[in-house]
């Protein structure tokens, strides 16, 4: 009866120990690929802001470097994240008594192909957007712009991890 009392609770240290290998806190569990690839992301809305493709790439890489064990690789990954940013877009929000627009939203548009090399029925393709609000008398240029990229962007990369690694 004593070796009883003694094997119970071991057995159940094991495995809640073994349990845990297969889920960690970003929520991706067991990966079944070992690189990543992301393809530079071309701009091609009709409106330019220059060299915010760059910024949104090296977001994108390196979420998935921060919450995952992946090593990034130029080529041959075994998931590729490509596509390109579709919308850049200032929209009046809310207008003041004399027609002048007391707010503007910046919205960008990211089109995503994912492929899985490994597992094919995880490849996905889908639009992503998201937007950042800032006061009418700002121009979207200096600090204004580089905070609503880190919104915006911080926001897309998250969703796209979501949807392809975390599963959520």
């Amino acid at each position: 009866m004593k070796k009883i009392k003694h094997i119970i609770p071991a057995i159940l240290v094991l495995l809640t120990f073994n349990s845990c290998s297969v889920y960690n806190f970003t929520g991706t569990g067991k990966l079944d690929a070992k690189t990543f690839q992301v393809n530079y992301f071309q701009n091609n809305a009709e409106l330019i802001e220059p060299g915010i493709e760059r910024t949104f790439t090296l977001a994108l890489q390196d979420l998935i470097q921060n919450q995952t064990n992946l090593s990034l690789t130029n080529s041959d990954g075994d998931l590729v994240y490509e596509g390109e940013i579709t919308d850049y877009r200032i929209s009046p929000m809310t207008a003041t008594a004399d027609q002048r627009a007391a707010q503007n939203r910046l919205t960008i548009s990211v089109m995503l192909r994912y492929r899985n090399t490994n597992k094919e029925e995880d490849d996905l393709e889908k639009r992503y957007s998201f937007f950042y609000d800032y006061s009418g008398d700002a121009q979207p240029v200096g600090s204004v712009l580089a905070t609503a990229l880190d919104v915006i962007f911080l926001r897309i990369t998250q969703d796209i991890f979501n949807d392809t690694l975390a599963k959520w």
